[in-house]
């Protein structure tokens, strides 16, 4: 991942729909007839599959919705296949649902008919994002304002379950956690020496570590990360309060101790998590690259 987790998964919140304001109707198979007797939707798969066999740290650029070159790269496999049709809004959705069930997750239909933004607002989304030590009552405040509840919040957290978060993310925990110049007490003592390790407290190297320290599972959509937090090996501050806060230690108790239920959950969090103000109809424009305007 090439940016930090937590602030990932809000940035996609907000650019999914690619600077997208007013709510549309959205449907599956859009697409479909559209393109001839081509399919973008396997476009998309075959594309992230490949890259996966490659750089399997893609699974987590397009499951948190932060991988701009990611995207690009499908984008540019689509105009190909289909020039001026798809969206890079909902390439990024179909690319998303490719990873996760590449990576392990249930397949789960996608809703399709975005348009992208005709501004181009991404450092302004990411001077937005909330830092990861945010707590867990106003995560879930700040979900809800975007329509999604506490139980999608806790869900959607679970994409923690791939990828790296970098130093700067956590490194206070580990020397000095809010300014008692000690760390924090709820990491484990071997999670706390594995971070340490990882980030020292004089480098200036920003490192990176994966969010789930479950070997062989850093890029498997599975429940691990629910086990991790609860084990007391969360990597980021709001990592470890989700699973001792009040409000969500018992479901993610429930996840964690389910083979099925983060995976039954996860894809309709995403599609539920897509449908943020999105462009429909004749607004917007359809991108011909995705890290900018036409």
């Amino acid at each position: 991942m090439r940016i930090s987790s937590f602030s990932s998964l809000f940035l996609g919140v907000i650019l999914v729909a690619l600077v997208g304001h007013c709510y549309g109707q959205l449907k599956i198979g859009f697409y479909h007839g559209k393109c001839g007797e081509k399919d973008v939707e396997n476009v998309i798969y075959e594309v992230v599959k490949h890259k996966i066999s490659s750089d399997p740290d893609t699974v987590s650029d397009l499951v948190r919705l932060g991988g701009i070159k990611a995207v690009n790269d499908l984008k540019a496999a689509v105009e190909k296949a289909c020039p001026g049709v798809v969206s890079c809004a909902d390439t990024l959705v179909i690319g998303a649902r490719a990873a996760i069930s590449l990576a392990g997750g249930k397949w789960f239909e996608v809703e399709t008919g975005r348009r992208d933004g005709r501004v181009s607002l991404r450092s302004e989304a990411q001077a937005n994002i909330p830092p990861p030590t945010m707590s867990i009552p106003t995560a879930i405040k700040l979900f809800a304002s975007k329509g999604l509840n506490k139980d999608d919040f806790v869900i959607l957290l679970g994409g923690h379950t791939v990828g790296t978060a970098h130093c700067h993310s956590f490194k206070e925990r580990l020397y000095n956690f809010h300014n008692t110049n000690k760390p924090d007490p709820s990491i484990s003592s071997s999670m706390l020496q594995l971070l340490r390790k990882t980030c020292p407290l004089n480098s200036n190297v920003d490192n990176e570590t994966f969010l789930d320290q479950t070997p062989n599972s850093h890029f498997k959509i599975d429940n691990a990360y629910y086990k991790q937090i609860l084990a007391h090996n969360g990597t980021m501050e709001i990592d470890q309060n989700l699973a001792s806060s009040s409000l969500t230690r018992g479901m993610v108790e429930g996840l964690a101790y389910s083979r099925t239920q983060f995976l039954d959950q996860f894809g309709p969090a995403m599609v539920k998590m897509a449908r943020i103000g999105v462009l429909t109809g004749y607004q917007g424009e359809i991108r011909k690259t995705c890290g900018s305007v036409n």
